[in-house]
């Protein structure tokens, strides 16, 4: 497994959170597919300028975040608009050399025969498979199901969906077992982040992220269910964590998040926590 960041959560820019994330000891950087580098108004020289830094420092795209909004793929009526986002992305990401897009596509019901069911699986079934026929595919994150649901889901949906794993996400809201759903989760796993928190109080977690869609980082900060914190300082059982992925034969990228301002340092200092477990 390798060290991946988040770039853009440096604080200092795209292209020079890249190269901060080489100076801290990273292989590899995740990107957001918004802002300045919004898959629907980016340019070839946009792209271009990315991957050079990319390259120069050493980096890996590890993944794009296709940042949906609001209910993902919820709303039958505003996919078309998102799976368009969505396809661009996938085009972005190979010109980044890249293979990998995340994204968050709403609450998964266990009940298959819930009409939101449907409409999610034909949803990332029509991405999934653009995705696949250009050797990539989507990854959904974990969150707001438990991981037996996403797995079910997933395979579903079949060829170009699968699973960007975020054990943080987990115990903060679902309080399934981080743990044991790696095994669950299994080969599914393409993309994991490196994010740890804490739950303060029960929530449901679908009303927790019917809330969140709606207010989004602001209202979770506030309503204080959960709280994201340093690696190592929340609940996730990190060396039990790397076994774990290690048993089902991921060797992809342990990209850190850290969704707070000024968590340059956090970043630094999980880089090196990372590097001590992987030792081990």
């Amino acid at each position: 497994m390798k060290i991946g960041t988040l770039a853009d959560w440096f604080g200092v820019g795209l292209l020079e959170g890249i190269r901060e994330s080489e100076r801290c000891g990273a292989e590899g950087v995740q990107v957001y597919a918004a802002g300045e580098l919004n898959p629907m108004t980016a340019t070839p020289g946009q792209a271009k300028a990315i991957r050079d830094v990319a390259r120069g420092c050493g980096q890996t795209v590890t993944a794009l975040c296709g940042e949906l909004g609001g209910h993902g793929l919820s709303v039958a009526g505003d996919n078309k608009e998102k799976l368009d986002y969505l396809r661009r992305t996938v085009d972005l990401a190979l010109e980044l050399d890249c293979r990998v897009v995340t994204t968050h596509i709403g609450v998964v019901p266990a009940d298959k025969a819930h009409p939101r069911y449907r409409v999610l699986r034909d949803a990332c079934m029509e991405i999934g498979e653009y995705a696949a026929a250009r050797g990539s595919c989507i990854a959904v994150e974990t969150g707001p199901e438990k991981i037996a649901v996403l797995r079910a889901f997933v395979d579903d949906c079949g060829k170009g969906v699968a699973i960007n794993y975020d054990p943080a996400n987990i115990v903060m809201v679902t309080s399934d077992d981080e743990v044991g759903g790696v095994y669950t989760a299994g080969s599914a796993i393409v993309h994991t982040h490196a994010k740890d928190g804490r739950s303060n109080r029960y929530i449901a977690a679908e009303e927790f992220y019917q809330k969140f869609a709606e207010g989004g980082l602001e209202w979770a900060a506030t309503a204080d269910y959960c709280t994201e914190l340093p690696l190592g300082e929340g609940s996730v059982r990190w060396p039990q964590y790397i076994m774990a992925l290690r048993d089902v034969g991921y060797q992809g990228f342990l990209t850190i998040e850290r969704e707070v301002k000024n968590g340059a340092e956090d970043i630094r200092m999980a880089v090196r926590f990372l590097q001590k477990i992987l030792a081990l």
